[in-house]
């Protein structure tokens, strides 16, 4: 009798198959631990057959990477509808966000931990991603002084900034919360949007926070290291 045939997988299928088991594996394992075997064994495929799709441990971490990172940029731009109010649309931009790190923990750890960690390529590709979020969020910032009606024309320097400091924020808080027993997206979200909305709306309002002028002694206006605070460009 002769050898029973297998149905063969698509390649591209198969080649999922194995990303899916690696991100796992340099999730969990951390890039330096995480052996090809393993991935190989979690995949249900043999090595040779992951070094034939993907070369080597290298381009398959790149390869890692670039999916999770097209992944979450996708999910944070299909969560929000434009047609509602700013309010809503950060809100639904940070649900999105939040949703998806959550429940994709290992590709979180991916792109926030261990791709920023082991030097380029591998951190290049991270930027790309933070970078099309960046300007993502600086335009909903935009709109939402658009649609307040009062300043229309924020800074370019001071919008670029708002933009980077609610990302980071964003970061941070995505790694707390996946760290964190109990935690859901919701409250992440809500956790940011609290922080970062009540500043936005007054704002937005016209009434940004200004730094203190300096006391009589010089002191009331210093920041840490003697560096005199300056008026913020919004008054």
């Amino acid at each position: 009798m002769g050898a029973v045939k297998t149905k063969r997988m698509p390649r591209a299928v198969r080649e999922q198959q194995m990303l899916d088991a690696a991100v796992r594996t340099f999730g969990q394992r951390g890039y330096m631990a995480a052996s090809m075997d393993e991935i190989a064994e979690l995949a249900g495929v043999s090595k040779p057959l992951v070094y034939l799709y993907l070369t080597s441990k290298e381009h398959l971490f790149t390869a890692c990477i670039r999916r999770e990172a097209e992944a979450l940029v996708e999910a944070v731009r299909a969560g929000v509808r434009r047609e509602l109010p700013a309010d809503r649309q950060l809100w639904e931009g940070l649900g999105a966000f939040f949703t998806h790190t959550s429940r994709n923990p290992d590709g979180w750890a991916v792109l926030h931990l261990q791709a920023r960690t082991h030097g380029e390529p591998f951190a290049a590709v991270v930027t790309t991603m933070r970078e099309e979020i960046v300007v993502f969020v600086t335009q909903l910032i935009v709109d939402a002084a658009r649609e307040a009606h009062r300043d229309p024309h924020l800074p370019e320097r001071e919008v670029a900034g708002l933009a980077e400091a609610l990302v980071g924020a964003a970061e941070s808080l995505a790694a707390w919360a996946n760290a964190t027993p109990g935690i859901t997206a919701r409250q992440a979200a809500a956790t940011l949007m609290n922080f970062a909305w009540a500043g936005l709306g007054d704002l937005m309002d016209g009434r940004p926070w200004s730094p203190p002028e300096p006391d009589h002694d010089g002191t009331g206006g210093t920041l840490p290291g003697g560096t005199s605070a300056e008026t913020s460009p919004t008054t």
